[in-house]
């Protein structure tokens, strides 16, 4: 299993970033929310799903996390250098938690789900999560728990019920006021 930091910061492809993490507690959100802006890379990131491919990564982008408290999962935003969003990516977990420096970490599960602003969803990783299977690296219960997650997932989103599209708008607008007050 691959425990995975909000900081990232081993990623070597990222030459300059700025990173910053808040804890929220009220009625629409209870966890963590990271802001993981890259300002200068090595060379910017692509990913393609069916027909499209996206840039991930480049200058000017912004990786929002939300890390629910008491959830198997954690949604990742990620917004291009005007703005707009690029894809939602939420990794199923098995746990979440905060290293001594208060950086928000995961215990990725193999399966993700990918939501793209036209409304397309795609299920990743099922292989990958039958070889940890597989290879012993997680049991029975770990590919259970899982699977239920990401059919949950899914079903909200396909519902209309999942609130992570427009929390992380609205997320993203108090970012960018705090950031607008910041450097004035």
């Amino acid at each position: 299993m691959k425990r995975k930091f909000s900081d990232r910061a081993n990623w070597r492809r990222i030459v300059r970033k700025s990173y910053s993490c808040l804890s929220l507690d009220n009625k629409e959100f209870h966890g963590l929310l990271t802001f993981y802006r890259i300002h200068e890379l090595r060379d910017p990131l692509y990913k393609e799903y069916g027909e499209h491919r996206l840039c991930l990564a480049d200058e000017g982008y912004l990786w929002m996390q939300h890390f629910p408290k008491g959830e198997h999962f954690v949604v990742t935003t990620m917004f291009d250098k005007q703005g707009k969003v690029v894809q939602w990516y939420i990794d199923v977990c098995k746990t979440q938690g905060l290293t001594e420096q208060q950086v928000p970490w995961f215990d990725d599960l193999y399966l993700d789900v990918v939501v793209l602003p036209s409304g397309e969803v795609f299920l990743m990783d099922e292989d990958e999560l039958e070889e940890a299977f597989k290879s012993g690296d997680i049991s029975y219960k770990d590919v259970a728990m899982a699977k239920k997650t990401a059919n949950r997932l899914l079903s909200m989103i396909r519902n209309g019920k999942f609130r992570y599209f427009t929390l992380s708008m609205k997320h993203k607008r108090i970012y960018d006021q705090a950031r607008e007050l910041s450097e004035s």
